[in-house]
């Protein structure tokens, strides 16, 4: 008997096709790692409360400096232009956390959610051009930022 008139005779889906959707779900999971890995690194970080404010502004420093390492060890600027959009990118993240350890409690928080939020969209498109970064760091950074940033405007 085939598993199709298996399953039109039961109603339910045969143990092959229960399997292969299992397979399917779990590849899909093995594709998203860095999405996974992410999301426990978020809940850990951020679910009994927000880290120190200069913590989280140091990190918002770090991440554009992750990239420009990243880029040189992987030679993946492609140019003098693309060495000058990660320095850009660099001081507008680094100014946006010396203002937001400058300023109140909350305007600082604020500040550091919109630049976390930043981060993540610029994570999201190296992910989507597939330069300087390997994809999974991007996606990685990506999702952890959401998670930062979606605390800091929760906590803020």
């Amino acid at each position: 008997m085939t598993t199709d008139s298996a399953r039109r005779r039961t109603g339910t889906p045969s143990a092959a096709v229960r399997t292969s959707r299992g397979a399917r779900a779990g590849a899909a999971a093995a594709r998203r790692w860095p999405t996974l890995l992410a999301l426990a690194l978020g809940a850990a970080t951020f679910a009994d409360g927000l880290p120190g404010r200069g913590f989280l502004a140091g990190l918002l420093v770090v991440m554009p400096v992750c990239y420009l390492l990243f880029g040189a060890f992987r030679r993946a600027f492609g140019g003098t232009r693309m060495v000058a959009v990660q320095f850009a990118g660099l001081l507008v993240f680094g100014a946006a956390a010396a203002v937001a350890v400058s300023v109140g409690e909350s305007a600082g928080l604020r500040l550091l959610a919109a630049g976390w939020a930043g981060h993540a969209v610029w994570d999201f498109v190296h992910h989507r051009t597939g330069r300087v970064v390997p994809r999974a760091w991007s996606e990685w950074c990506c999702v952890v930022d959401l998670c930062g940033a979606a605390a800091l405007f929760a906590w803020s």
